[in-house]
């Protein structure tokens, strides 16, 4: 199988996860999808996955196009194709671990992506729009709580899920 099919199947896998647990805020399966795309294909499918997997998932969203808002569905796509290239980068060395490193870096790497993608993105409206610094930080706090959140939950899923991806595809 070629890449190009392994991305449209990563690609496909983050967008459905996506739409299935849109409704729980900032619990999202994307970015560790996308983060194995990297991971498994390297930084050129990473970052086209992230990329497309955002583009779709952003405009199609039934809770609010990203297509309202153009330079906050940029961050996006900027955003999730960073993490992505985070994958492939990681790549080097996530392979070397024993498991018992391997959960709680993972569990790092987590951690960095969502305060990567929710600093991006976070940031992008206030100053896209016009805000001052001021007015952009007063806005990033008043979201603390959804970025907790994302933090947390990112920092679960990604420490279960990676030993355990990692693990399956090394046997």
């Amino acid at each position: 199988m070629n890449n190009l099919v392994k991305g449209s199947i990563f690609t496909s896998t983050a967008i459905g996860l996506g739409f299935i647990f849109m409704l729980i805020p900032n619990l999202e399966f994307i970015s560790i999808t996308v983060f194995l795309a990297g991971l498994t294909l390297g930084v050129y499918y990473g970052l086209i996955v992230g990329g497309t997997t955002m583009l779709i998932y952003s405009v199609l969203n039934p809770l609010g196009s990203g297509l309202v808002h153009l330079p906050l569905l940029i961050s996006q796509i900027l955003a999730m194709g960073g993490i992505g290239f985070m994958g492939a980068l990681a790549r080097i060395f996530l392979f070397n671990l024993n498991t018992t490193s391997l959960i709680p870096i993972s569990g790092f790497i987590g951690l960095f992506c969502a305060i990567w993608y929710d600093g991006v993105t976070t940031f992008a409206y206030p100053i896209s729009a016009g805000y001052d610094w001021d007015a952009t930080i007063a806005y990033s706090i008043s979201g603390i709580m959804f970025t907790l959140m994302h933090i947390l939950s990112n920092t679960i899923i990604f420490s279960v899920v990676i030993p355990g991806y990692i693990n399956r595809i090394s046997n």
